[in-house]
């Protein structure tokens, strides 16, 4: 297919649902309005420069990244957006965003009346911080918003293509939560259960099962602020400035 917009990488199949209401394949290419699509990449840095580079072979005049991501200022709470100024990896590069399309982003946005961070970086990292401990010692390190997997990858692939990018967060765990492994290994890259694997880390230690409402409200938050931020900014989020 050919792409006439903006290329959106997006991770997981809940965050593509807040897009789009068309079903969506891993690793494949899903044509939105006005000429724009989405590639639902799965998790990580590697899936999600792959994705960058399919969207931009197929036609995409700019690149953006769509999702979740955890907080690491303990300002941000659940359901807040974060779009940040620019994007930090664990090696100290640092790439900023397209300024102009940023700038219309942050405007339209604003009309959601949620909570909104326009200014300041967000931390792209190759594991996930499951921890306090690991976010408190990435705040303390790189003074980031927030944290994803994803956004570096697609930044660098942005800047090799000479691409314009931009990058549209929802927050989802708050810095003081942390997400128990055995839950976080209980869904596959794109985050689909693992039902084997969910049974066996209940079994193994049931007091995981009272994190399971906590951290599905902050889904839902999280969700619910995706959706109000497509809303607002169509599915191109708001390309061309």
């Amino acid at each position: 297919m050919a792409i006439r917009s903006v290329g959106v990488v997006v991770a997981l199949a809940s965050e593509a649902k807040a897009l789009t209401p068309r079903s969506t394949q891993p690793d494949s290419i899903t044509p939105l309005a006005d000429g724009s699509a989405l590639c639902l990449s799965g998790m990580g840095p590697a899936a999600a420069r792959r994705a960058a580079h399919a969207l931009a072979d197929a036609g995409a005049t700019a690149l953006a990244v769509f999702g979740v991501a955890g907080a690491l200022d303990e300002c941000l709470r659940s359901g807040s957006l974060c779009c940040p100024e620019r994007i930090l990896d664990e090696t100290d590069h640092t790439y900023a965003v397209d300024s102009a399309w940023h700038a219309r982003l942050h405007q339209q946005l604003a009309l959601t009346q949620r909570p909104l961070y326009t200014n300041g970086s967000l931390l792209s990292v190759q594991t996930p911080l499951l921890t306090t401990t690991d976010k408190t010692a990435a705040y303390d390190r790189f003074a980031a918003l927030a944290v994803d997997m994803e956004s570096a990858a697609v930044a660098e692939a942005a800047y090799e293509r000479k691409l314009p990018f931009v990058v549209l967060r929802a927050i989802v765990d708050e810095a003081g939560d942390t997400i128990p492994a055995a839950l976080n290994n209980s869904i596959d890259a794109w985050g689909r259960p693992r039902t084997l694997r969910l049974i066996a880390a209940l079994c193994r230690d049931p007091s995981v099962l009272a994190d399971l409402p906590r951290l599905y409200s902050r889904m839902q938050r999280a969700t619910q602020a995706l959706r109000a931020a497509a809303e607002a900014t169509g599915p191109a989020l708001a390309w061309p400035p």
